[in-house]
C-alpha cells in the first residue's frame, strides 16, 4: 500500500490541530492517522513538580524525537504503534497509549513538525499554517485555560518567557521547508480542500 504521510507544522494555535481534525472527516476513519508531536513531550515523572514546570516545552529539545520518529517509520510501513497519552497538567506521560496501525494516509501535526530533518524525509507533503500572532495567542489562551488546566497569568508569562522566543528561532524558519503555507486565518473547508487537491495530485 502506497501512504502518503503529511507534516503540518505553525506556531502555537495556528491551527494544525484544528486543520487535521477536520481532515480526519473526510476519510474512512481506519484510513486516516493523525500524530500529534505533543503526544510526544518527554516524559517528566522523574523530576518533581517545581523543576516540571520550569521546562522550555517551546524548545526542541522538549521532544522525544527518537521515539516519534521509530514511530513514523513505523506507522509507514503498516505497522503498529502505541502513540503515549501526555498529561499537560502534571507534564508525565501516563501509564497507557493509543494503538494505531495500516492507515493509508499519516498526518504528523505540531510546531516542530518541519523542524527535524530525520522527519522531513519521511513526509510525502510538507505545509505550515501561517496565522499572525495575536491569533495564535488568543487561541492559546482559551485551549491552555479549558483543556491543560491552566490559568491566563501562567500562559501569558510562559508566551512572553518562551514561547515567541522559540517561534520566532525555531518555528518560523522552518517554513521554508513547506510544499505550501496555509493561511490560518481562511475558511476551515478551504484548507481542508486544498490539503486534499495536494493529496491527489
Amino acid at each position: 500500500m502506497n501512504r502518503t504521510i503529511l507534516g503540518i507544522a505553525g506556531g502555537t494555535g495556528s491551527g494544525k490541530t484544528y486543520a487535521a481534525k477536520n481532515l480526519l472527516n473526510e476519510y474512512p476513519q481506519d484510513s486516516i492517522l493523525p500524530i500529534s508531536m505533543d503526544s510526544y513531550y518527554k516524559d517528566l515523572s522523574h523530576i518533581n513538580y517545581k523543576r516540571r514546570v520550569e521546562q522550555n516545552f517551546d524548545h526542541p529539545d522538549s521532544i522525544d524525537i527518537n521515539l516519534l520518529e521509530k514511530h513514523l517509520e513505523q506507522a509507514s510501513k503498516g505497522n503498529k504503534i502505541n502513540i503515549p497519552i501526555y498529561d499537560f497538567s502534571n507534564h508525565v506521560r501516563l501509564g497507557e497509549t493509543v494503538s494505531i496501525s495500516n492507515a493509508k494516509i499519516i498526518i504528523v501535526e505540531g510546531i516542530f513538525a518541519l523542524h527535524f530533518s530525520q522527519l522531513r524525509k519521511l513526509y510525502t507533503l510538507k505545509l505550515f499554517m501561517d496565522t499572525p500572532e495575536n491569533i495564535r495567542l488568543e487561541r492559546r489562551l482559551v485551549r491552555d485555560v479549558k483543556e491543560r488546566g491552566r490559568t491566563v497569568k501562567s500562559i501569558k508569562d510562559q508566551y512572553n518567557t518562551t514561547v515567541l522566543a522559540m517561534h520566532n528561532k525555531y518555528v518560523e524558519p522552518s517554513k521554508i521547508f513547506s510544499d505550501l503555507i496555509l493561511d490560518g486565518e481562511d475558511n476551515i473547508n478551504n484548507i481542508v480542500n486544498k490539503i486534499e487537491e495536494l493529496i491527489k495530485s
